[in-house]
């Protein structure tokens, strides 16, 4: 089953924020996250809030989750406006699951409808929609373009057949490659690649035989994460079992420094420990905004909001999602209200993690003294440090957590 939320303090059945949250609304980034709950099958290793046909049976569809992703996002509008500011614009829109391309094209461009028509929608925004490469065609991100979107984000995971059965992926290895360039021949200036590696049973010559496909394709950005065996999984009672083996942390420290090298020689560079982009206008925006302490309005269900320091979760099963909002409810299940020193906590955790660093600033004396030291022991870079800002060079992005500990 998929993981479980924080169980937080109650959140209002009508959705309302404290008013401090509603400050300053607009001046920082806006996106909107829209979850899509449905997937053909269930992947071994994932634990995502994701139902297949089976398991939801006659409970909640489509159209369901469609009436209900509309009624959240007015109620998000109304919400927001409550506040002196006015509402602000969506700038960023990333729709994942699960797997969206299941939706088709003509439910995706009703999501961005129902976006333009409650939040609105910047005619700058960045439009992104997750796909698994086995329910994509030319004619599919034809549509998508046509629509409005302007990113395509697939998951490829590897291009090595037998990791992808270890990781009970349904596409075959090339297939990936070949929507990607479907993609960018429809007009998709920014194609991501998702990666994982560190799959029992993956060699290095695996990993970068991968990468050869990921950088034929063409595309501006990559994403590579390492395995995690999520309790609750197909995959973690294997482990158990003895059936696979536990990833290595050693390996996949190796695999890291392969994929960073590889893709760095291609033009590729790193902008968060995970993400790697062409040029400035390859990176995620929406993702960017998480990282840099963002607003977002996550609509459908488990998905998570956050907005002036108030985070919230939506109930997780679609049936119980539409039906509170059907009867004119928040589907919010919980929600935390974060002080001023969670935010920081939160603010280190997560712009360390980027490129640009955190500010010096940012940390208290103690941490001010730990980053001194860490720039010492190689995990920070000094001239940085130096200028302002805590800044991981390559080894210190491969011990991120670590420095992380430091610092708080």
């Amino acid at each position: 089953m998929p993981s479980q939320p924080p169980p937080g303090e109650p959140a209002p059945t009508d959705g309302a924020l404290p008013a401090g949250a509603l400050t300053d609304l607009g001046q920082r980034p806006f996106g909107v996250y829209v979850h899509v709950p449905f997937c053909a099958t269930r992947c071994g290793y994932c634990d995502f809030n994701t139902y297949t046909a089976d398991e939801l049976g006659s409970a909640a569809g489509f159209a369901d989750w469609l009436d209900g992703l509309r009624a959240e996002l007015d109620l998000g509008a109304r919400v927001l406006d409550a506040g002196d500011s006015p509402v602000p614009s969506a700038e960023t829109v990333f729709v994942g699951g699960g797997t969206p391309s299941l939706l088709g094209v003509e439910r995706l461009g009703a999501v961005l409808d129902a976006i333009r028509s409650s939040f609105g929608l910047r005619a700058d925004a960045e439009v992104t929609t997750e796909s698994n490469p086995e329910s994509t065609s030319p004619e599919f991100f034809a549509g998508l373009r046509e629509a409005g979107y302007t990113r395509i984000s697939l998951g490829m995971q590897s291009a090595a057949e037998h990791v992808l059965r270890v990781l009970e992926r349904r596409h075959t290895p090339g297939r990936a490659v070949a929507a990607a360039q479907e993609a960018r021949a429809a007009g998709f200036g920014h194609v991501n690649l998702d990666l994982i590696y560190g799959t029992p049973g993956e060699t290095d010559q695996d990993l970068r035989d991968s990468l050869d496909a990921v950088l034929e394709a063409g595309v501006d950005h990559v994403s590579a994460y390492s395995l995690i065996v999520e309790d609750g999984t197909a995959m973690a009672r294997k482990v158990r079992r003895g059936d696979l083996p536990m990833p290595d942390e050693d390996v996949l420290a190796d695999r890291y420094e392969i994929l960073d090298s590889k893709l760095a020689e291609a033009g590729l560079r790193w902008y968060e420990v995970s993400n790697w982009a062409s040029d400035d206008d390859a990176r995620c925006r929406h993702n960017l905004g998480y990282w840099q302490g963002g607003d977002w309005w996550g609509a459908g269900p488990g998905a998570h909001s956050h907005v002036g320091g108030v985070r919230w979760w939506n109930v997780k099963h679609p049936a119980r999602y539409s039906a509170l909002l059907a009867d004119g409810a928040s589907p919010a299940q919980a929600r935390e209200v974060l002080d001023a020193e969670d935010q920081r906590v939160e603010r280190i955790m997560l712009e360390l993690l980027v490129a640009e660093g955190l500010p010096v600033a940012a940390l208290d004396a103690d941490g001010a003294v730990a980053a001194k030291q860490a720039a010492e022991d190689g995990l920070l870079l000094p001239d940085a440090l130096r200028a302002g800002r805590c800044v991981l060079p390559d080894r210190g992005r491969r011990l991120a957590d670590a420095v992380v500990q430091r610092l708080l």
